[in-house]
């Protein structure tokens, strides 16, 4: 009945899908162990009509323009400039830290040489790592950097990856950069974008299509198999001419080379009833300093519905902890932890999925790696290509 299996209805899969579906006419199976599509996106209406992202906040940003084209084909896009501020020493700063920060934390009188330092040393820039500030040659740049990553990055790193920040990839650490002004988006990204009705509408859209099937509740390793003899994996027995794993590439090898880490949050609701405004400064804010958990997201500041007319509000508090998939909580793998001893044992099986002709991985769990939302889609699209070439479609 199928000529692909698709394994996993985030992203990655759901672009495989569609692609697969609509350009080549290959029939797709789909299959997700969860009860809903649209994987860490998913989001629903909770009992107020407030539409509230499970899996935590998600909010779009690129410099690629065709990646907005593309997810409009599926949803209506409103422009929305994403905004945090971080709580520290019992005041609010924004994040990502910049020139106001920079007052805020060592004082207007004494933030004026150092403003001219940034301006100089860094001319032509809009943003600098910390690292980068605490490894420059100038002594006060080098005090400040200490300073930021003493009460911010330290702090958040310890509870974020339960690691200090030296066994942590940098290139996770820089996701929050300084920036070298005022700017006050998060990311500085040319286009920021929500999708109106939320992303489980836009993946509804995207899977609607005569040539896929979706199958929810379906664990995916209780159908696999390896055939090390013939070089296939098989699902239920069966050879198909491509399967697309988008999970945990440890899972599907039976953790044979150890297992890959992952961290995962549990979430707490917290409502309010406020007649008027809301209750958090911001939509979203991080908390480096507070014991266990890491950010408060209060989604009535990130709905774009119609008629959205209720005096409540719902906080979302994140809670991070190690993730073990046969635990009650943290049971989701949502952020690999990205280091040079996970990276060779990932390289490990890596080179297993080789052994098999039929296996096609792609995603954040597959790859292992730490993709935002707009490289996650770059990254199916390429892949895509790859696999069509592969399959001479």
């Amino acid at each position: 009945m199928y000529d692909v299996i698709v394994v996993g209805a985030g992203f990655s899969g759901s672009i495989f899908a569609r692609r697969l579906a609509e350009e080549k006419g290959q029939r797709v199976l789909l299959v997700e162990q969860r009860p809903h599509i649209a994987g860490n996106m998913y989001d629903e209406l909770d009992q107020y009509g407030i539409l509230v992202q499970r899996y935590g906040p998600h909010l779009f940003s690129t410099d690629k323009y065709w990646i907005v084209e593309f997810l409009e084909k599926y949803a209506e896009l409103v422009v929305h400039e994403t905004k945090i501020l971080s709580f520290i020493d019992g005041e609010y700063v924004r994040l990502p830290f910049n020139f106001r920060t920079l007052q805020q934390l060592v004082t207007p009188a004494k933030a004026e040489p150092l403003l001219k330092k940034f301006r100089s040393l860094f001319q032509g820039r809009d943003r600098v790592s910390v690292f980068e500030l605490i490894e420059h040659s100038d002594e006060d740049i080098r005090n400040y950097g200490n300073l930021l990553f003493e009460k911010a990055y330290r702090t958040y790193t310890a509870k974020m990856w339960g690691l200090e920040p030296e066994q942590i990839d940098r290139s996770v650490l820089n996701r929050a950069m300084m920036s070298l002004g005022y700017d006050e988006r998060y990311q500085n990204k040319d286009f920021q974008y929500l999708p109106k009705y939320g992303f489980t509408k836009l993946f509804e859209q995207m899977l609607d299509h005569s040539n896929i099937t979706i199958k929810l509740n379906c664990d995916a390793l209780e159908h696999i198999t390896l055939d090390y003899e013939s070089g296939d994996v098989l699902f239920d027995g069966k050879r198909y001419n491509q399967i697309v794993y988008t999970g945990a590439i440890d899972e599907l090898f039976q953790e044979k080379y150890g297992q890959l880490p992952y961290r995962s949050l549990n979430i707490e609701y917290r409502y309010e009833r406020h007649e008027k405004g809301f209750s958090l400064p911001c939509q979203v804010i991080s908390y480096p300093q507070a014991d266990g958990y890491t950010r408060d997201t209060e989604y009535k500041q990130i709905n774009y519905l119609d008629a959205l007319d209720t005096p409540y509000t719902v906080i979302a508090r994140e809670f991070p902890l190690p993730y073990n998939k046969h635990s009650v909580q943290g049971n989701v793998p949502y952020y690999p932890v990205i280091n040079q001893e996970n990276l060779a044992r990932f390289s490990l099986y890596a080179d297993e999925a080789k052994k098999f002709s039929n296996l096609f991985l792609c995603g954040r769990l597959a790859d292992y790696k730490y993709y935002n939302m707009d490289l996650i889609i770059e990254n199916a699209f390429e892949k895509v290509e790859t696999l069509y070439k592969k399959l001479s479609l």
